[in-house]
Parts: structure tokens; sequence; C-alpha cells
């Protein structure tokens, strides 16, 4: 099997609000409809559409988990250095995400933190 792209499609309740989020944390769009937001993650451009839940959920042939009551995924989001992670944490902080786990080491060579955006999807964000 050879796929030629991979891409994320993540259930949100609402289209501004997760729009103006991922924004204000300075990733780029990918273009946006009446049924969901895009934007590019990474140097290598990796997309995660943002699709109103009673968009997606049919698409899934199933029921889309409460993500703020479980964990479905976690990406992770490589900083460069400490102070950058410390300096993201801030933002996330800012745009209105949860702040899971406050930057800390782990490991021999990993310092990071998780935080959930509003509607409860998690990522990792390393520096290592």
């Amino acid at each position: 099997m050879h796929s030629k792209k991979i891409w994320a499609n993540f259930p949100v309740s609402d289209l501004q609000r997760t729009t103006r989020f991922y924004k204000q944390l300075g990733f780029k769009s990918n273009g946006s409809s009446d049924q969901l937001t895009s934007f590019f993650f990474g140097d290598d451009d990796f997309i995660i559409h943002f699709f109103l839940k009673d968009i997606l959920e049919p698409a899934m042939k199933g029921p889309v988990v409460d993500a703020k009551a479980g964990n479905e995924i976690i990406f992770t989001l490589s900083a460069g250095t400490r102070a950058e992670v410390d300096a993201w944490e801030k933002e996330i902080r800012e745009a209105g995400g949860t702040i899971i786990s406050q930057p800390e080491v782990f490991g021999d060579n990993y310092y990071g933190f998780v935080f959930a955006d509003p509607d409860g999807h998690r990522y990792n964000v390393f520096q290592m």
C-alpha cells in the first residue's frame, strides 16, 4: 500500500472558535467553508481538517468520541529550544487552550508539556 498523503480530521463544535484559536497560535490556514476549517502544521505542511461534528460523524460510520472525556490521539509538535516550549505554553494558554501539564523534563533529552484545544484535542509539545 502506498499513500500519497496523510492528514487528520477532527470534530469540533464551533468553527469560528477553532479558526481563531489556531490562527492566534500562528498556524497557516488551508481554507475553510461552512463545514470545516483547515490548517497546515509543521515544515511538511501536515494538514488537520476541523469538521463540524454533525458533518464528520456520518462519514466516520460511527460515533465520535468526546475528546474532553478521554483521549483519541495525541500529535506531537516539535519545538527547537526550551525557551520556545515555554513561550508556546504561554501563547496556547492566552489563545484559550487548556494546559494539561506544565513544561517539564522527560527522560534524558525531552522537555515539554501537553495541551488541549478548545474542543479537547490533545497535543504534546516537545523539545528533543
